[in-house]
Formats: structure tokens, sequence, C-alpha cells
């Protein structure tokens, strides 16, 4: 991990199955909510997207999600805990590049708040992407 949230490369199974452990160690929470997201392979004015390439200002990232955290904490009462990853680097069509784990004492709390979550992120969170097509151009998004 480049800091407490950004990973260089796709998110892997590996690293999705540790957040998964690791909430079972949070005996208070009654349900867990997970977001995957993951690279689509768009057409775009008749180019295919191959990958993204994630930049990030790597200091407020790590600054941004944390204000995030805080801002769903303080909506959702009943969340024990966020977990948030984000790629940097090159991630193909098809593998994750986002990941968003919240446990919650009830499952309702746990969907809404990574909903919220996942929205913030997109709206805050210091990174950028740029679309890789098959004709060898790039886009930036």
């Amino acid at each position: 991990m480049l800091n407490n949230y950004l990973i260089n490369g796709r998110v892997t199974q590996e690293v999705i199955t540790a957040l998964i452990e690791k909430a079972g160690e949070e005996t208070g929470s009654g349900g867990h909510s997970l977001f995957l997201g993951q690279v689509r392979a768009d057409k775009i004015d008749g180019k295919k997207v191959l990958a993204i390439e994630y930049s990030a200002y790597e200091g407020m990232a790590d600054i941004e999600a944390g204000k995030i955290k805080e801002a769903v904490f303080s909506e959702f009462p009943d969340v024990k805990s966020i977990g948030i990853v984000h790629s940097t680097g090159i991630v193909k069509a098809g593998e994750i590049s986002l990941l968003v784990f919240v446990s919650a004492g009830h499952r309702h709390q746990a969907m809404q708040a990574c909903s919220k979550t996942v929205e913030l992120i997109k709206e805050k969170l210091p990174v950028w992407k740029k679309e890789l097509f098959d004709d060898d151009s790039h886009g930036w998004k």
C-alpha cells in the first residue's frame, strides 16, 4: 500500500479477503456491506477502454479519506468500521480498482453508509483517471 488507502495496481483477492477477515474481529457488527468498483471496457467514440491509469495526490488522499470516514461515521452512528482501498497505476478492464467495506451494528446502516462512502470518494478523493484505448490513444475522465 502506498499509504493507508492507496494500492499500486489492481485490488487483489488477497486484499479483499484480508479486509473481510479483519471485519470479523468487530464482534459488535451484525452487518457488513462491500462495494467493488471494476474497470469497464467502455466504448467511447468507437474506441474500447483497455485499462485505466489512476494517479493520485497521495498526501491529500490520506487526509481526504480520513475526512470521508469521519463524515460517514457522523451521519451513520451505527457504523463500527470503514475500509477504503483505491488503486493507482494501471488497472485493466475487468479488474477491481476500488474496495469499500463497511461494518455496522445492523445491515441497513452498513448498506447506506457504504453507498455514501462510495459517493464521497467519487466526489472528494484526489484520484484521477486516464482511460487507455485500444488504438494506443488515451483520454482523461
